[in-house]
């Protein structure tokens, strides 16, 4: 009887993970980030901003820039793991009939919902190619909300691709990689993943003010994003059906080092490839020149008919990412206890 009851206890716990996850990837749809409520990443970029302006100075830049790197990680980390302990402990009525943690649950699914940024991105990039066919100005204004080069000096094909490369490359850091950290190591690893994405998007760049300071938090995120970027690019050439999955995969080889980067090449290159389309090139970042090669040969014009089909190939990249860690999440507690 105890054996078949520790049985029950640790399938109710595994429904109990993938309920939460299945809620706070529902919000995710429904809503998008929200807009007016406090949100984990603001106070992420708070304290990195904080901690940058008190240490980016003097000597020793690279060490206290590494330091501070791990410190907030692993803070976050600690922090997501001490409040979900506590959660999982507060106690209902409900709890009895469920035989599960309510509030546990809805702090998992919470912390999944604030995580993901599927919604939100997809909405940024329509805006982006709604505003491009009313003028090219409001474009270039909607297209700097969700990229880091300058855009004031581009023209509409670029606004667009733009767009679109934003849109495949955080696939991977807005909603592939936070699922494939959740299956590893629950909403503590989503969490810290986060932060992770946030070190290298604050201060990741290889500027005068940032190369030493935040060379470690970049690197950090490039191990953070070896694996689900690669899987992102696999995704979506799967989630391209009918198109040759063979002549795809063979495209996003080839093109996916062309890229600064050594993981956001791997789903530009997907997109490209899908869209039979040309990314990349030379960007402007903080106003210094950043060489680029291109991704793909075909410098055809971009239109709303190539938004559409690349906001479906994410979508359906992202229901396969939800099937693959629902499966994974299993067998991981099935085996290994995790």
């Amino acid at each position: 009887m105890s054996t078949w009851n520790g049985y029950i206890r640790f399938s109710l716990t595994i429904v109990n993970s993938i309920f939460s996850l299945l809620i706070g990837w529902v919000l995710d749809l429904l809503f998008g980030d929200p807009a007016r409520l406090p949100h984990p990443i603001v106070w992420f970029g708070r304290a990195i901003a904080a901690c940058e302006h008190r240490l980016n100075k003097g000597s020793h830049r690279k060490l206290k820039g590494g330091i501070t790197a791990v410190m907030l990680i692993v803070l976050v980390f600690a922090l997501t793991a001490s409040l979900r302990t506590l959660f999982y402990h507060l106690h209902t009525p409900l709890d009895e009939l469920t035989g599960t943690s309510l509030t546990g649950t809805l702090f998992d699914a919470i912390l999944v919902f604030y995580c993901l940024a599927g919604t939100t991105l997809i909405r940024e990039v329509q805006q982006v190619f709604q505003a491009i066919d009313r003028s090219l100005e409001e474009g270039r204004r909607q297209v700097a909300r969700i990229v880091g080069r300058d855009t004031s000096e581009l023209s509409a094909q670029e606004v667009r691709t733009a767009a679109l490369e934003t849109l495949a490359e955080n696939l991977s850091d807005g909603v592939i990689a936070p699922l494939f950290w959740w299956a590893l190591l629950g909403t503590p690893g989503m969490m810290a993943y986060k932060m992770v994405n946030t070190l290298d998007s604050m201060i990741g760049y290889r500027t005068p003010r940032y190369r030493d300071f935040g060379c470690v938090a970049a690197r950090i995120d490039d191990a953070a994003n070896y694996l689900p970027a690669r899987l992102t690019a696999y995704l979506m050439a799967v989630g391209s059906w009918p198109r040759s999955l063979p002549s795809l995969l063979r495209f996003v080889h080839r093109y996916a080092r062309c890229h600064a980067s050594p993981n956001s090449g791997w789903p530009e290159a997907a997109l490209a490839g899908i869209l039979d389309c040309r990314f990349g090139g030379p960007h402007y970042y903080f106003g210094q020149l950043f060489p680029k090669p291109f991704i793909g040969e075909n410098a055809r014009p971009l239109c709303t008919a190539d938004m559409r089909k690349a906001v479906r190939v994410n979508r359906t990249a992202e229901l396969l990412m939800i099937l693959l860690v629902v499966l994974a999440h299993c067998l991981l507690r099935q085996w290994f206890g995790i």
